[in-house]
């Protein structure tokens, strides 16, 4: 190798070198899926993007402990609920068990203004008599060890109705002072401070569950199972990326033989990597300098539609030809190569008209990617190739193939009947043409989504479809408009309707109520008096509820309870999820479990001016898709009308143009109509990997038809697209195989693209193209030249 080519070559390894650092240091990695979902336009979309991954039902996570005894899953389940209770990963756990800790010190004596024990009988004598006489045979019972503590403070165990007040509204089986389900299994319900839309910290702490399951010693022999949304999305997340790894380097040994076989250098191949790997580092610092965090889906995809610039270096290697420089013959394929860059570049940016971040980090990554990966192809590879090379027109078995396929019939009725054909599979195909949920992108495996099932149901945990939203002015309206429904909601639930509901209202009361609570209350001597009556005949000693005095009469004087100050309590952050502003108002989100009739919350919503209402996130997430699909379209359209006029400007000459579209447009339809007919529907997926195929599509048909001088050439052209083809292939049909539907959707259509675009562009050619090169004689060259 010449020294001042080694120098070019050590320098671009350097600058690649020096950008990775760059690149290391700057780039910030998302994980929020909701960088790639649509922005909200109606009301409702606005609340499910705020929700959707802040919202109650999306931080649950549902626990079940089997394995061993009754007796002794009920102390691990008490084991494990008090290290979550610890740990700042959770914000609530429940399992059955009396929790004294609901309200620490300072809030205790709020409980005579949060209980609803005294709204239809006063705190007198008579009330205190029964309650004083229910201790007494409390006290005889095995109830005795936890009440004897509270007594003196709470006779009346307020704290004790608070927790079961608060605990679900259908609540699981009891045995052991614990929650279990009907098959025997310890239950416990875990709400996440993460968001459910934040697979990282979804991650971490399921991760704390798995090793306190290992750890805890009252969890020894005991099988954990967790289920719930943010389970779900770990494990969808973790098998796409071990998939896609495995995929990944298994297409990747596929290429480097490929490569070796094509061109039998381990040199070029590591050259030809050059221009793939400046793209890719280019296109990663372009998104860290323009966004503050680069989604991980964003590099994924985007190093995958980075796959169209491996045909760059491709082409340089199998069009040099003898006795010209890589540079001169770059030369000639540079127009070709620059409109094939132009016209990727195009379709791209249709995702960063899509106006959703995620994609607009996909199209800046690709773009500035293929850009530099041309440019490197064009000015930096031709000059670190070696002097010495194969021909690529030499090839054994490249001239019979050659043949082969310059000798295929290209009728002209081929066409219409292929754009016929798939009219008719378009039409007929059974299922809907767009898919609008989006569950079924990122599927569970059926027996988990019916272990979840079983356990939603014996846990009474909320819909995880339904919201029904309570919206005021302020924060104390939502909780006064919150308490005035109850009544019908509850009414709901004798009907039959719903299986259960949970209203702010349910964990604060609103100001009012605290008011008039606290009015309620007997003074200090009156209080005092009336419990000495109560008293008399009972063997309690005398001054042994002194502090239930003191409590109550603080709690006369309190300033009322706000969710700011109702915060700092272990329910705090439950509340904070239920209750949150939202555009300059304030909404409460009331979970509801089994929604029987969603039509039955139409009453309330007429009763209350509309501001009571249903939220089916399932029919709000697809309106949001279907208005984000539509503007996408519109964005390709957009791209499509560019692209052609790109491609007239390159040849101008209509009847070239129309050669190179022509075969790009039928095989795009007819990769359309193949999966229709399979029952596929289309998905944002699909969109990304049709735009992927046409772009690659494209540079066949373009370098197919470009006139070749001599018969070698045509082949050296052949032998290009034939590696291109393969190469493809390695990486897309591997994806087709995934049991991951995003994985396979992208893997089936671009595999599906390739095929129709490479046999398109061969039979769609121009007719003479092949009378361009002349008769072939026996050793492959032009028989008129000699």
């Amino acid at each position: 190798m010449r020294r001042g080519t080694l120098a070019l070559l050590v320098a671009w390894i350097a600058a690649l070198a020096v950008l990775g650092v760059v690149v290391q240091r700057n780039l910030h990695v998302g994980s929020d899926l909701r960088s790639f979902m649509p922005p909200a336009q109606t009301p409702d979309q606005k609340l499910l993007m705020e929700q959707i991954g802040e919202g109650p039902g999306s931080r649950l996570l549902l626990l079940a402990l089997s394995g061993k005894p009754a007796t002794d899953l009920a102390t691990a389940s008490r084991a494990m609920a008090d290290a979550l209770r610890g740990d700042e990963r959770f914000t609530q756990v429940a399992n059955g068990a009396f929790e004294s800790g609901l309200l620490d010190d300072a809030l205790l004596p709020y409980r005579f203004l949060l209980t609803p024990s005294f709204d239809g009988a006063p705190l007198d004598r008579d009330v205190l008599a029964d309650e004083l006489a229910q201790r007494l045979e409390d006290l005889g019972s095995p109830a005795a060890t936890l009440l004897k503590p509270l007594l003196p403070r709470d006779p009346t165990l307020e704290i004790m109705k608070l927790a079961e007040h608060w605990s679900p509204p259908k609540p699981p089986l009891v045995r052991e002072g614990v929650w279990f389900s009907p098959d025997g299994e310890a239950l416990l319900l875990v709400q996440t401070r993460a968001a459910g839309f934040d697979p990282d910290a979804q991650g971490a702490a399921i991760e704390a569950l798995q090793a306190y399951g290992r750890d805890l010693p009252a969890m020894a022999g005991a099988e954990l199972v967790i289920s719930g949304p943010g389970y779900f999305g770990v494990v969808v997340s973790r098998t796409t990326k071990g998939e896609a790894q495995w995929l990944g380097h298994l297409s990747t040994i596929g290429f480097v033989i490929l490569l070796l076989v094509a061109y039998r250098s381990i040199a070029v191949l590591g050259l030809a990597a050059l221009p793939i790997v400046s793209g890719g580092l280019a296109g990663i610092a372009a998104i860290a300098l323009a966004f503050d965090a680069v989604h991980g889906i964003t590099l994924a995809f985007g190093f995958t539609l980075l796959g169209v610039a491996q045909e760059y270096p491709i082409r340089v290697l199998s069009h040099r030809r003898a006795g010209e420089s890589a540079l001169e013959s770059v030369r000639a394929l540079w127009p070709l190569l620059l409109t094939a860059i132009a016209s990727a570049c195009i379709a791209y940016l249709a995702f960063f008209a899509s106006g959703v971040e995620g994609l607009q980090q996909l199209a800046v990554f690709t773009i500035v990617g293929l850009l530099v990966a041309g440019w490197s192809t064009r000015h930096l590879l031709p000059r670190v190739l070696p002097e010495r090379f194969r021909d690529a027109a030499d090839t054994p078995g490249l001239e019979r193939a050659w043949r082969f396929l310059d000798g295929l019939p290209r009728p002209r009725w081929l066409p219409p009947l292929l754009l016929a054909l798939s009219a008719v599979m378009l039409a007929t195909a059974s299922t809907p043409f767009w898919q609008n949920n989006l569950a079924a992108l990122t599927p569970v495996p059926a027996d988990l989504l019916q272990r979840e099932g079983r356990l939603r149901a014996a846990l009474g945990a909320p819909d995880v479809r339904y919201l029904l939203v309570v919206q005021a002015a302020d924060a104390d309206g939502v909780l006064a408009l919150s308490e005035r429904i109850t009544p019908d909601v509850e009414a709901l639930v004798e009907r039959g309707a719903i299986d259960g509901a949970e209203l702010p209202s349910r964990y604060l009361p609103s100001l009012a109520t605290q008011r008039e609570r606290q009015a309620a209350l007997p003074a200090r001597e009156a209080l005092s008096a009336m419990l000495g009556e109560a008293l008399e005949g009972v063997p309690f000693r005398a001054g042994l509820f002194e502090p239930f005095l003191e409590d109550v009469e603080r709690a006369r004087t309190l300033e009322l309870l706000t969710p700011e100050r109702f915060a700092s309590s272990p329910l705090g952050a439950r509340l904070q999820a239920m209750l949150v502003p939202h555009d300059g108002q304030w909404i409460g989100l009331g979970t509801l479990i089994g929604v029987h009739d969603a039509a039955a919350f139409d009453a309330i919503a007429q009763k209350n001016g509309g501001a009571v209402r249903l939220l089916d996130l399932k029919g709000a997430s697809e309106s949001l898709v279907a208005a984000y699909r539509e503007r996408i379209l519109h964005a390709f359209g957009i791209a499509v009308v560019l692209l052609v006029a790109t491609v007239l400007v390159a040849f101008r000459d209509v009847r070239r143009a129309w050669h190179v579209l022509a075969p790009m447009t039928l095989a795009t339809i007819l990769v359309l109509a193949v999966l229709r007919a399979c029952g596929v529907s289309m998905s944002l997926f699909h969109l990304v990997a049709l735009t992927l195929a046409a772009g690659l599509g494209l540079h066949y048909a373009l370098f197919f038809e470009r006139i070749a001088p001599d018969a070698a050439e045509a082949r050296r052209t052949l032998h290009a697209t034939l590696v291109c083809v393969v190469s493809a292939l390695l990486v897309f049909a591997l994806l087709a195989w995934s049991s991951l539907p995003v994985l396979r959707a992208i893997g089936l259509t671009v595999s599906l693209g390739v095929g129709f675009h490479f046999c398109l562009s061969i039979l769609m050619a121009r007719e003479t193209r092949a009378g361009a090169v002349g008769p072939l004689d026996g050793k492959g060259h032009d028989a008129r030249q000699g």
